[in-house]
């Protein structure tokens, strides 16, 4: 996968990019990145990207010009599209599934803003996905694209060292994912739950399962909306149920 990333501050970068597992899947060809400052490609004098906005109002916004030909100066060099991401507060909120997705990408171009927004033609002429990483606003799209980036490049194959664990992800199978224990089996009195020690493999799958649904229930019901139960499932949900109602009654 190749990424280019449009921004007018490029050395935010290179402390996420160049670090623990993106390095590495740098490193083994996973992946690469192009930083792009589109300030570079301004036709002003001034190098200014920005301007006030047609009809007033608070800020400044990002002009067109510079994120038009910086982004094509990209695709007339490639043979197939890229997919071309805004970080947005307006856009498509991001999710595992958006991340799953893109993870099998050729080519990725992320646009990084500013100020009080865009240009709403890049958003008509350029863009194939808008996204925000949540209900919240930045000073700038950067952190978002690291986010994304970070989520994105550790799906691709060959990347972690245990291909299992993406699978296994929280949210990858729909539900959190379940507690995780290591040695020692007793710290401060605090025990490992015997089925861990087991050794029966059926076993220790089965509690897994269980405490990912708990744990969901619990912390995320919204994610259970959709989902259709397995005959196991509905009756540890009910028996949930029933503790909490005599919770509530005691």
């Amino acid at each position: 996968m190749h990424i280019d990333i449009l921004t007018l501050f490029p050395e935010m970068f290179p402390g996420v990019l160049e670090s623990s597992i993106l390095k590495r899947a740098k490193e083994r060809g996973a992946f690469d990145y192009n930083l792009i400052n589109f300030r570079d490609f301004t036709e002003d004098k001034h190098h200014k990207v920005d301007d006030y906005p047609y009809g007033g109002g608070a800020g400044l916004v990002l002009k067109p010009q510079p994120v038009f030909d910086a982004v094509e100066s990209i695709i007339e060099k490639t043979e197939k599209q890229p997919r071309v991401i805004l970080l947005c507060p307006q856009g498509e909120r991001y999710n595992q599934a958006k991340a799953e997705e893109l993870s099998k990408e050729d080519h990725l171009v992320f646009i990084c803003g500013h100020y009080e927004g865009y240009d709403e033609r890049i958003r008509e002429a350029l863009v194939t996905d808008e996204i925000s990483i949540g209900d919240f606003v930045l000073t700038g799209g950067e952190l978002g694209a690291m986010v994304m980036m970070d989520s994105i490049v550790r799906l691709i194959p060959g990347v972690l060292g245990n291909e299992d664990s993406a699978v296994q992800d929280s949210f990858s199978t729909g539900l959190l994912e379940h507690p995780h224990y290591t040695r020692p089996a007793n710290f401060r009195g605090m025990q490992v739950p015997d089925v861990l020690l087991s050794g029966n493999h059926a076993a220790i799958d089965e509690w897994r399962h269980k405490e990912s649904l708990h744990r969901t229930y619990s912390r995320r019901p919204d994610l259970l909306t959709n989902r259709s139960f397995s005959p196991q499932e509905e009756q540890w949900i009910e028996e949930w149920e029933k503790k909490i109602q005599k919770d509530e009654e005691s």
